[in-house]
């Protein structure tokens, strides 16, 4: 049987911080060897907070383990923003699972 679990350092499901404004986020990364940098990426559960913030903004993602600068991109049909970044991960620890969060698909 294959494990389909991502592996170790590729995840972070839970709360964050995008300016002053507590947030939900989940995260997936990965290792890109063509460019030797870290790629993250995910979205950002619903907030009306987040309304003032335009597509393509450049924003610091704060999770209680560190911070890193990522992109805000496209909101899909729920209401969640994109945010993506290099380099830098928005943690002092690898990303993990973290359980259930806020985000919905109604």
């Amino acid at each position: 049987m294959t494990d389909t679990r991502h592996a170790r350092g590729e995840e972070y499901d839970g709360p964050a911080r995008i300016d002053r404004t507590p947030v939900e986020v989940r995260l997936r990364g990965h290792f890109q060897p063509i460019d030797g940098r870290f790629h993250w990426y995910g979205r950002i559960a619903p907030d009306p907070a987040l309304e003032t913030h335009a597509s393509g903004a450049t924003v610091t993602l704060v999770t209680p383990y560190g911070e890193a600068p990522g992109r805000l991109s496209d909101v899909d049909p729920w209401g969640r923003f994109r945010i993506s970044g290099m380099g830098a991960r928005p943690s002092d620890r690898p990303f993990e699972p973290r359980g259930p969060t806020r985000f919905a698909y109604t």
